[in-house]
Formats: structure tokens, sequence, C-alpha cells
């Protein structure tokens, strides 16, 4: 499965009960961005929540589970995906050109500490 049908198939299981919200939220799809991050953030949580019964608790680490997670997780990024109009593809691309342009070929704290913003910024509106 490509990133543009996993994001169609994705979007037809979005609730769109969005009645009681009103205001700047509607505008623009605000609402669905906001969806998405908060979704985002409650999935990122299982997932933490997986790993720390593992470190703190000695519980088996359930990797069937954090596939899972993770999954959820694509789930809301399709949402944001959809309503900014872009694809997986297209975002990893520019992330790891972003990424080239601040480390090169390795990471190093000091290129880390000591970002040129300009020019990751005019990768990013390419």
């Amino acid at each position: 499965m490509d990133s543009k049908q996993y994001i169609q198939d994705a979007i037809r299981t979005e609730s769109n009960n969005f009645s009681a919200i009103g205001g700047r939220m509607k505008e623009e799809g605000t609402i669905r961005l906001m969806h998405g991050a908060i979704g985002l953030t409650t999935e990122a949580g299982e997932f933490i929540d997986a790993l720390k019964k593992h470190v703190f608790y000695g519980k088996e680490l359930d990797r069937v589970n954090l596939a899972e997670e993770m999954g959820d997780l694509f789930w809301y990024l399709a949402i944001i995906a959809d309503e900014l109009k872009i694809d997986f593809e297209s975002v990893m691309k520019t992330n790891i050109e972003k990424l080239k342009a601040r480390y090169g070929e390795k990471f190093c704290e000091d290129k880390a500490e000591n970002r040129n913003l300009q020019t990751e910024r005019s990768i990013l509106e390419q």
C-alpha cells in the first residue's frame, strides 16, 4: 500500500461530528488539524506508556501493541496530511533534505545546537 492510498483509506473512518464546535475552529480546516494533533498526542502517550511499563515495571515489551499504536499515529497523520493537501512521500523527502542541510551525512551535537534556520526554512518552503 502506498501512502496516498493509505490516507484515502484512513480518512474514510474519520469522524465528522464537529457540530458543537464553532468559530475559528471551523475555518480553514482547523478542526481537522486539531483532531489530528490531539490524536497524535493521545496515541504517543499510549506508546510511551507501553515503554514505561516495560522499563519501570518489568513487563514484557509488547511489540505488537507498539506497532498498533504506531498505526494509530499514522491514522492521525493521515488526517493532517489530507487537510494540508500533502503526501507522506513529500514530507519524508523534505525532512531528509533538511536533515542533510543541518548535519551533512552524520549527526553532530554542535550542528544540532548551531543550526542555520534560514537555510532549513528555505528547504521547507520549496
